[in-house]
């Protein structure tokens, strides 16, 4: 990821170290044949955590596209982000 900020980039890494944490606890419930419910919910908690950074790698990028005016020669192309977007959904 080009141009974020440290503090961009470190609340992105949190979520996601987050949700590392949170599946390693479903992990750890599956295997000790934990109650469903409480496994599923905890699943969403960490499918929500990733889908949040996911759209905040992408918010970025199409910040970048819309700053900067000019095409890079690398930068993802609208239908690229739109993809990338509907893919979280």
């Amino acid at each position: 990821m080009t141009d974020v900020t440290p503090e961009e980039q470190k609340a992105i890494v949190n979520r996601l170290k987050r949700a590392q944490g949170q599946l390693a606890a479903v992990i750890t419930a599956v295997e000790a044949g934990g109650d469903c419910r409480a496994v599923v919910t905890q699943l969403s908690a960490v499918s929500g955590a990733i889908d949040k950074a996911g759209f905040a790698i992408i918010a970025k990028a199409m910040q970048e596209c819309m700053a900067s005016g000019e095409t890079k020669e690398n930068a993802p192309t609208v239908a690229e982000l739109e993809k990338l977007f509907l893919s979280l959904a």
